[in-house]
């Protein structure tokens, strides 16, 4: 087993082969308003460039099955991520449509509903990940924020590990050993962390993220 490592919220070719050479597993796409917002067209001329054994993410807030479904297509995104409260019948419509190789993750906010939701998404077949993100009152994900990650360990991490919980929140080059020493996550997702700007990524900061998150697996 190895860690998983997404590089989220790319806006060019330039920043997701940065973190495909850098070795992450998985880069990201925010389809929802932001400052690192993209659109279907811009990463349908991205992704045929990227290797094919790199997973590409379309992040979605608050988005029907037919906004989902139609950026997939167009787009040729190999996952998706659920950044909002959706119903247990969205990510069946994806599995129905797409069929086991499209990844489907789930994202829980640990300080609002963790153990509900952590209890619920162990019953659902078609969630592949459990993205477990911090909230402010501002913003659902890219927060730049932490969450509790001894409170997160006992209460969610150690009783949940089948989920592929995946840590996110406010994780930089400096803090992710820490968290996975603590955490024990199967993966680990971070934003603004790796950025020089929102939406540009620096290359050091990529480079010494990844670098750090795998040695810190391995101990």
């Amino acid at each position: 087993m190895s860690l998983w490592i997404k590089i989220c919220a790319n806006t060019s070719l330039e920043g997701a082969m940065l973190a495909a050479d850098s070795g992450a597993d998985a880069v990201g796409f925010v389809f929802a308003p932001s400052p690192r917002r993209v659109t279907a067209e811009q990463v349908a001329a991205i992704i045929p460039n990227l290797p094919a054994e790199l997973e590409k993410i379309g992040v979605f807030v608050d988005a029907a099955f037919e906004e989902i479904e139609a950026t997939v297509q167009a787009s040729g995104l190999t996952g998706v991520q659920l950044h909002f409260d959706a119903t247990p019948d969205l990510p069946a419509r994806l599995r129905e449509q797409f069929g086991p190789n499209l990844r489907i993750l789930r994202v829980i906010h640990f300080e609002h509903d963790a153990p509900a939701a952590s209890a619920e998404l162990m019953r659902d077949p078609n969630v592949d990940c459990v993205l477990v993100d911090s909230r402010t009152t501002a913003a659902v994900g890219g927060t730049g924020k932490t969450f509790d990650w001894s409170a997160a360990r006992e209460t969610l991490f150690n009783v949940a590990s089948e989920l592929h919980l995946v840590a996110a929140g406010g994780l930089n080059p400096e803090n992710v050993a820490e968290a996975i020493a603590t955490l024990r996550p199967w993966g680990v997702d971070v934003v603004s962390g790796v950025e020089a700007s929102p939406g540009r990524k620096d290359p050091a900061k990529v480079r010494t993220f990844i670098a750090n998150a795998r040695a810190a697996f391995l101990r």
